[in-house]
């Protein structure tokens, strides 16, 4: 008896860049929004002193890596779950995403990203004192370092941790791994990036949350975003050459 089960489709590449749009504004508006709204919190006690409810470093990592989780489940099937310019360059140096594509998921992963940003400007806009040139999830080095770090530890940085989280992703993605489970990983995995590299640079790891924001803080934000756009770039490269050495190559869009 032959197999009637039907083959899913491959979804065409305008449904694909529209869940990119929707992915990466939900990064954005989640992961920099509890950075900009959340991370440094206060309220007042019942005395009218000031209280610190903020989330800090921890929360802010949970944030980005729980936002990637999320939309990883939700439209990962869709599109493959990118939403970081430099995945889709990893995945493509690597055989899992036709270079082709690769513009059209770039340019919708900077229009999320810009959409998720601009929303969170109309809602920091409110509080009085708001400034987004000195407060708007921006990445940065030297004098603009969360921790003052100079620009070759932040170069390091964002290239090796972006190498790492692009393995990880293509990792967890091939067909030999465990199914179901990449989402968490990759999750996971931007967690505890964060949790090494916001006091270094803020985290990037991803162009697409790091141009945005600069957008709107303008100024140092954006003279040095360059570093943000070649480090990850680098890094995403590097790991899509090192995947298939190590473990075999797989030719398949990657899907998480």
């Amino acid at each position: 008896m032959s197999d009637t089960t039907p083959t899913p489709a491959v979804p065409t590449l305008g449904r694909r860049i529209a869940a990119e749009v929707l992915g990466t504004f939900w990064l954005v508006l989640a992961g920099c929004g509890t950075a900009v709204l959340a991370a440094t919190a206060t309220a007042k006690d019942a005395g009218g002193s000031p209280l610190f409810v903020g989330v800090g470093y921890v929360g802010v990592a949970l944030a980005f890596g729980l936002a990637v989780t999320t939309m990883a489940y939700g439209v990962g099937h869709v599109s493959g779950g990118h939403f970081n310019p430099a995945v889709s360059i990893g995945l493509a140096t690597a055989g899992r995403l036709p270079w082709k594509d690769v513009p059209a998921y770039v340019v919708a992963q900077l229009v999320g990203a810009v959409a998720g940003a601009g929303v969170l400007y109309a809602v920091a806009s409110g509080r009085p004192g708001f400034d987004a040139s000195t407060g708007f999830a921006t990445n940065g080095y030297g004098d603009h370092s969360p921790q003052g770090y100079g620009l070759t530890a932040v170069l390091v940085t964002e290239a090796v941790l972006t190498a790492v989280f692009v393995l990880v992703i293509l990792g967890t993605t091939d067909l030999r791994a465990p199914q179901g489970f990449a989402p968490l990983a990759i999750g996971l995995t931007l967690t505890v990036i964060h949790l090494v590299s916001i006091p270094v640079s803020n985290t990037s790891v991803n162009p697409a949350r790091s141009i945005a924001p600069a957008l709107f803080a303008g100024g140092a934000a954006l003279s040095q975003l360059w570093v943000f756009i070649v480090a990850p770039v680098v890094g995403a490269v590097v790991a899509g050459l090192l995947h298939p050495v190590v473990a075999g190559r797989q030719e398949r869009v990657a899907a998480a």
